[in-house]
């Protein structure tokens, strides 16, 4: 049984059995003893970091033991100290080329390079990143500039703030796609050391030169710095704000697919007259929840893992497994709602309608009366709407209920009135639809003048609900007239060119004239706006009677005419 210790390595701390980490302490040795004084502390602070980020993803929580074998994998990937041998030419060569021969590629990341940055170094990362020198893209930002299309400033200004710099030697490694081992760490170290020996040998040639440079750099230092503040506060402002939005909306979604999953228990009427989805209840309320659990709250999380990292710099990552898995579930479930979905727009994608004509004979000076009616099994009142409704009827057999009964009153060159009522559904086939029609149950009464109308109709419940409808077409002659009821007045769906019907009584008598119907006891007032919409040519007629004269005044056109009898 081996002891555990725990260690700070590169700012994490990590468990590590005895073993490990003797084996790692002789390896840390191992490392300062091939390597000069020049730049050691800086060489190892920086191999302790990288062999921290190795450990780090080989860890899959924060209570497991670093052992022999994750040891032995970052040996694997850092190399022994002694295998490596650090040509001074090479190594500490200041010159920097951009050709794809040297760089894989393959770890490379992308950081904005401060160390050959006019502003804030993000077209020399770009330059490191897509192996071309960083001049064509400062060329080309001028070009876009200047051209005015888009906003490129804006662009780079958001690159600035969101890409992040290279600062520790693995970093740099990693923009530059090299990989991070002992001789490429201490060879970056080294190559810096240079730098600064050769600037310090040479400040008095360079002096001038590069004083204009430096002015540009520390304006560019400053403006940096000021966006960099800038953005950080409007990053956390919007971080704030995704973290709310997101967190309330995925917070619902929650509640939302977790009630849908758990109803399975409940009555298939409490379903069908709580719960409206876009899906058919044919699928199960636990897959539909699932559904919507995956689809909608898989990007709400993302979107508020976003949030809290705008506001945690710091923040671990969520570690690729994790992530990626959740993807495969998100696209799965997308995949299954467009499936269903097509399966649903199939379902309703063909109308059928039955209909039923009647006549009504009347006299032409007959007045034809029409009301609807309630039937008190299903309701109470007759302004008790439901559009569909699980029920059992008078025999408790299963019924769809719906008070989905429109009336529209239409005019007709034939003699006699007559009644014209369309039974309409939907279906997968206009057969299907037709055969769905032609089950919808709904009765009405016509006695001589009077006609009697359901304001509901009924279906068996294995026929589902698919947009079945009542439409009831009362088609009357010229000179005609009618006498609607009160009840009519939230079932009427007339075209008001024709018919408009005045809410304020039932006591009302209208009168087909021509391509319209009129009021013929209604008060003036309620007639004026009728009187409002009449043409500008209408006639006016005025009679006034003069010492036992009788004058006519007709205006037409805006021409008056005056006759005296």
């Amino acid at each position: 049984m081996n002891k555990t210790i725990s260690i700070n390595l590169g700012g994490f701390f990590f468990h590590i059995d005895e073993d490990a980490y003797q084996k790692l302490s002789r390896y840390f040795d191992a490392v300062k003893r091939s390597l000069s004084p020049e730049g050691r502390d800086e060489i190892i602070k920086d191999i302790e970091s990288r062999i921290a980020e190795l450990f780090q993803e080989r860890i899959k929580n924060e209570k497991q033991v670093i052992t022999l074998s994750e040891i032995d994998e970052v040996i694997a990937i850092m190399g022994q100290p002694e295998d490596y041998k650090i040509d001074e030419e090479t190594s500490y060569s200041n010159e920097r080329t951009y050709t794809s021969s040297s760089k894989t590629g393959r770890n490379k990341r992308l950081y904005r390079d401060k160390d050959n940055a006019i502003l804030g170094g993000v077209a020399s990362g770009f330059g490191h990143y897509f192996n071309i020198d960083p001049l064509w893209i400062r060329l080309g930002i001028v070009l876009i500039v200047v051209a005015g299309v888009g906003s490129p400033i804006l662009i780079y200004l958001l690159l600035w703030v969101i890409v992040p710099e290279a600062i520790t030697t693995s970093q740099k490694l990693e923009m530059r796609g090299e990989p991070i081992t002992i001789s490429n760490i201490e060879k970056k170290v080294k190559e810096g050391i240079n730098d600064i020996s050769d600037k310090i040998n040479n400040i008095d040639h360079q002096k001038i030169a590069n004083s204009a440079r430096s002015g540009a750099n520390q304006i560019g230092a400053t403006l940096s710095d000021l966006f960099l503040s800038f953005f950080k506060i409007i990053s956390k402002v919007i971080g704030l704000f995704i973290i709310f939005f997101s967190a309330m909306a995925l917070l619902g979604i929650l509640i939302g697919s977790i009630f849908m999953i758990f109803s399975s228990s409940l009555p298939d009427s409490y379903i069908f007259n709580n719960f409206h989805t876009p899906l058919d209840f044919d699928v199960p309320m636990w897959i539909q929840g699932l559904l919507l659990l995956f689809a909608a709250g898989i990007p709400l999380f993302f979107l508020l893992v976003l949030g809290i990292k705008l506001l945690v710099t710091n923040m671990k990552s969520l570690g690729n497994n994790f992530k990626y898995s959740l993807l495969a579930i998100w696209i799965v479930a997308l995949i299954g709602i467009t499936y269903l979905g097509i399966q649903q727009a199939t379902a309703v994608g063909f109308e059928g309608k039955s209909v039923k004509k009647e006549q009504i004979f009347i006299q032409p000076t007959d007045t034809l009366f029409v009301r609807m009616q309630y039937n008190n099994y299903y309701a109470k009142s007759l302004y008790e709407r439901e559009n569909h409704k699980y029920t059992h009827d008078e025999n408790n057999k299963e019924i769809i209920y719906s008070t989905k009964v429109r009336v529209h009153f239409l005019k007709t060159e034939e003699n006699q009135p007559f009644l014209q009522v369309e039974r309409s559904a939907t279906g997968k086939s206009h057969k299907e639809a037709t055969s769905r029609s032609e089950k919808i149950r709904y009765n009405f009464d016509i006695q001589g003048n009077r006609i009697t109308l359901d304001n509901y109709f009924t279906t068996a419940f294995g026929n589902k609900f698919r947009d079945q409808e009542v439409n009831i077409y009362i088609y009357l002659p010229n000179g005609t007239y009618v006498k609607p009821d009160e009840s009519i007045q939230d079932y009427d769906r007339s075209d008001n060119d024709f018919f408009n019907l005045h809410y304020d009584s039932d006591e009302y008598i209208y009168q087909v004239e021509g391509n319209k119907t009129i009021c013929t006891n209604c008060p003036v007032e309620d007639n004026d706006e009728e009187s409002d919409n009449e043409d500008e040519d209408t006639v006016e007629k005025m009679s006034i009677r003069v010492n036992n004269k009788e004058i006519n005044i007709d205006v037409t056109d805006d021409r008056l005419r005056i006759e005296a009898e």
